[in-house]
């Protein structure tokens, strides 16, 4: 590949690329919303990614598409946000976008927020960011480039993240480039990607045969042989040969890594040029951005931009528009490499002192020219720390604490600030990062609190990527440590240990968490105590449990978020679902009023299944959706596996059987599901609601029998999870003639859980019991399953039964009693999308004499979310138009509009603008 520009005279344009500029043509083309809008460049340094970018840029520019540009700056790698205000810069300050998207934006990019100010919200200013381009976007189609990602810091990375997943229907394509081993984790895996791998030996040819001094004989094998078909490689190392050296080692040592041979020759390169021409290139190393006017600052007695002419002239850089470019990113390595400490040290001095009025930047060129501790520099990092927290950046406030720590003189503030970067980068969402920073603390200090809560940290860091024994080893060890000494930190620690103990859903760690609980004294934290108990055992003295949630509750602060996130956690799965919706929806309103992303994935996870069994079906789809985007992005394995796994379960229940067991399969593909048994056996229940829809009715009782062991006396897989799909396995016995060991099974689980059961479960039970039982006792179990009105809060689960008992009732020649049973669950079904069951309700209720009709609702009974929707499409919005303003996904859209049509007795689009009333919602 050739570099377009100076230097390459003999330019033949790019060789051996016709695939990539096929799909990146291909991109272009889909600003207009027929394809993916998002693309990923990856390769290693010198693959040529960033002259891609630039030819990406020519033909956007072409097309009439109007460019934006960012390049990471190892240099900004700290900064937070310093990459998308790159590349919004042009835009700014948005004076089109309503005033409170102004100010997120000018908190973000101004220095308006101080320490004192609340954090900016995270969700905030990505939204305030996905306007400003969407206004841009329609005034003129956008093409977003992004080169070097890899240094892009990562408050940057988690917007364009969020940017690029909401791209649809909006005239904007993205491409990213990154080296192939540094792709950030937001654009890893959920993008398409296109790896540009080595030349082939034909086009490499070619491009030796283009450059001015094209080598020959054994200098070109010998070229081809070394660069392995890199680009830049081959431009180098010909351009070193014709100096008379070839970059590689002539003692005949062990060659150097391709890289770091590169970096060399860039080095080399500059041993030509003038004193003042390399110390000019030091400090536009230094700087990372390439600002003219902060390099002038630094070096006011010297010309800089006369100093770096013969630079210019060899192509190391070019000067335009203000900003000092270099010809790639390898080039900035190599000078600086190039360069002694105290030529590096001199540029960063002189930066700090020209960016006096950036106390953030100054701050990192202060932190770059330190020969060793230095407590003013790290106070300087540490507020800068607290700056960006307090704009709600808090992977910056992470990178900033753990560079103070390093420079901070005192062992035990350095453990402190090192202890609070891992807090900041769990807030942030990054726990492989937090395991990371946590792990260092307990070399630093004897302080038993602060090597405690590190490990706590670390503790919650395994438990997020699906590492429960390692989490449990850990925490159970703090927990018991510090049970007598600070039974505060005990419970607080028991209470993180025991999220992991239910996904693990080992009887031993069962057993050492109530071991353990014993050991603290019980007055301390009553939600951090109701959790952990209650994840020992639900089922079991639950009413003991309920008085402990209910004191957790009437002690609780409004706002604490540890308090709402365990009783969240607690009332769920104690069967107060309702209670558990409201309280997990208000801990999603203090989280983003926090910006604290790192906490967000698993509380939504919680709520999309407390969402799923209340019935809020299209509720649980939105939170399930965005719980696996945060989780994806946040490297939290456990809560993206579970995620996909109940949008599987959705699938299969409306009816796409053959997509939820595909997703249910590519969840776990890879995944040891015995490292956490409630993942096991909702991935089992996904597959079986999947084989069930599908009429194999074998395979689907297959799958719901493996929630439960093959031991002579079977017992729940996990203690919790696998008790709730003892209907489900009856249903699926009946169907396919396996009602005896089906009889076995739930006889036994019934036996182990005791007499104090919520009446969910007592209901579930019955219609097992009805199910499976004789002729006799079948109608007293439907009806006890019935009779409780309490179990109206799981109406799927409560319309099954309905279903059951009424196509008993009509095989007996009942129909009367069985048309009420059947009219109910019908209109369950139809209100929740069931269409399976629909179909089945219906066919039953027309056997049983009657019509299955369903009387309209009034436009006044549309929930919010659906009155939005029923309005935009009535305007002409299409699925993916009304997705993006609403940052749903086009088949959610399509779920609300399912919904919305019986409601108003509707059968068209075009029927929606003569239905809805004029006057709008309050």
């Amino acid at each position: 590949m050739v570099h377009v520009g100076p230097g390459y005279p003999a330019d033949p344009g790019i060789l051996g690329r016709a695939a990539e500029l096929a799909r990146i043509e291909e991109l272009l083309g889909a600003v207009d919303g027929t394809g993916p809008q998002v693309l990923v460049l990856t390769g290693e340094p010198g693959a040529g990614k960033s002259t891609l970018v630039d030819w990406t840029a020519e033909q956007g520019r072409a097309r009439a598409l109007r460019v934006l540009r960012v390049r990471g700056s190892e240099g900004e790698a700290g900064l937070g946000l310093s990459g998308v205000h790159q590349l919004l810069h042009p835009l700014l300050p948005g004076d089109a976008l309503p005033a409170p998207q102004r100010e997120a934006l000018d908190r973000a990019f101004g220095l308006s927020a101080a320490p004192d100010e609340s954090a900016l919200e995270q969700l905030s200013l990505c939204v305030s960011v996905l306007a400003l381009i969407g206004d841009a976007a329609a005034q003129r189609p956008l093409l977003l480039l992004v080169d070097d990602a890899q240094w892009l810091d990562l408050g940057s990375v988690d917007v364009l993240g969020f940017l690029a997943r909401r791209l649809e229907g909006k005239p904007v394509v993205l491409l990213l480039a990154a080296r192939e081993d540094s792709v950030p984790a937001r654009f890893d895996r959920d993008f398409p990607q296109v790896a540009i791998g080595p030349l082939r030996r034909a086009a490499a040819g070619l491009l030796l045969d283009a450059l001015p001094s094209p080598p020959r004989g054994r200098a070109r094998t010998r070229i081809l042989q070394e660069a392995a078909g890199n680009p830049l490689a081959l431009i180098e190392l010909t351009r070193a040969l014709a100096r008379g050296r070839t970059g590689t080692d002539q003692g005949g040592g062990a060659a150097l890594p391709l890289t770091a041979r590169l970096e060399n020759l860039f080095a080399a390169e500059l041993t030509g040029l003038p004193e003042s021409t390399r110390e000019a290139l030091v400090l536009v190393a230094a700087a990372g951005t390439g600002h003219l006017a902060d390099l002038l600052r630094a070096a006011p007695s010297s010309d800089v931009v006369q100093a770096l002419v013969p630079a210019e002239r060899v192509a190391l850089v070019r000067i335009e528009d203000g900003q000092v470019l270099l010809r790639h990113p390898l080039v900035r390595s190599a000078i600086l490499h190039a360069a002694s400490f105290a030529e590096r040290r001199q540029a960063h001095l002189a930066l700090a002192s020209a960016l006096a009025g950036e106390p953030d930047r100054r701050a990192w060129h202060l932190a770059a020219a330190a020969t060793g501790q230095d407590a003013e520099i790290a106070d300087a990092l540490a507020e800068s720390a607290e700056r960006a927290r307090a704009r709600g950046g808090y992977a910056a406030a992470a990178a900033a604490l753990e560079r103070a720590a390093e420079l901070t003189p005192a062992p035990q503030l350095r453990a402190r600030r090192l202890l609070m970067a891992a807090q900041a980068a769990m807030f942030a969402g990054h726990p492989q990062w937090v395991g990371e920073i946590s792990g260092r603390v307990g070399d630093l200090t004897e302080d038993a609190r602060l090597r405690a809560e590190a490990s706590l940290l670390g503790g919650w860091a395994l438990g997020m990527t699906l590492r429960h024994e390692e989490a449990l080893t850990l925490l159970f060890g703090v927990a018991e440590a510090t049970a007598t000494s600070a039974p505060d930190l005990a419970l607080s620690t028991l209470s993180t240990a025991a999220t992991s103990v239910y996904h693990s859903g080992s009887a031993f760690h069962r057993s050492e968490l109530r071991r353990i609980g014993a050991l603290i004294d019980e007055t301390g934290d009553p939600a951090a105590l109701a959790w952990s108990r209650a994840a020992v055992d639900p089922h079991r003295r639950r009413s003991q449990l309920l008085g402990l949630s209910k004191d957790a509750l009437a002690a609780m602060a409004p706002e604490s978020l540890a308090d709402l996130t365990a009783l969240g956690a607690t009332t769920w799965i104690l069967d107060e679902t309702e209670q558990a919706v409201r309280l997990l929806g208000q801990t999603m309103d203090v989280i983003r009023r926090a910006g604290s992303a790192g906490m967000n994935a698993s509380v939504t996870q919680t709520l999309a299944l407390a969402l799923f069994e209340s019935g809020s079906w299209t509720a649980a789809q939105d939170a399930a959706d965005e719980a696996f985007w945060t989780a994806t992005e946040a490297g939290a394995d456990n809560v993206t596996l579970g995620s996909c796994l109940l949008q599987a379960t959705l699938l299969a229940l409306r009816g796409d059987h053959a997509t939820a067991r595909a997703q249910a399969m590519e969840a776990v593909r890879g995944v040891d599901l015995r490292r956490s048994l409630n993942l096991q056996v909702r991935h089992r229940y996904a597959a079986g609601m999947a084989a069930f829809v599908a009429g194999d009715h074998a395979d689907a009782y297959e799958q719901l029998r493996a929630t439960f062991t093959r031991d002579f006396r079977p017992a729940p897989v996990h203690y919790h999870a696998s008790v709730y799909h003892l209907g489900d396995l009856a249903a699926a016995a009946v169907r396919a003639g396996r009602t005896d060991d089906a009889r076995t099974v739930v006889e036994a689980v019934e036996h182990g859980l005791g007499p104090d059961r919520s009446p969910r479960l007592s209901a579930v039970l019955h219609r097992a019991a009805a199910l499976l039982g004789g002729v006799e006792r079948a109608e007293d179990h439907f009806r006890a399953a019935l009779a409780d009105s309490t179990t109206d809060c799981w109406p799927f689960e409560k319309a099954l039964t309905r279903l059951d008992f009424g196509e008993w009732l009509r095989r007996r020649h009942r129909s009367a009693e069985a048309r009420p049973h059947l009219n109910a669950a019908l209109e369950c079904f139809q209100r929740l999308d069931a269409r399976p069951w629909t179909d089945r309700a219906a066919s039953e209720l027309r056997a049983a004499g009657a019509p299955a009709a369903t009387a309209a609702s009034a436009p006044g009974e549309l929930t919010v979310r659906e009155r939005q929707i029923a309005e935009l499409a009535a305007q002409g919005l299409t699925n993916r138009d009304i997705g993006a303003r609403l940052y749903l996904s086009p088949r959610t859209v399509g779920y609300h509009l399912h919904k919305i049509f019986p409601k108003l007795g509707i059968h068209t689009r075009a029927q929606l603008r003569d239905t809805l009333p004029q006057d709008p919602p309050q």
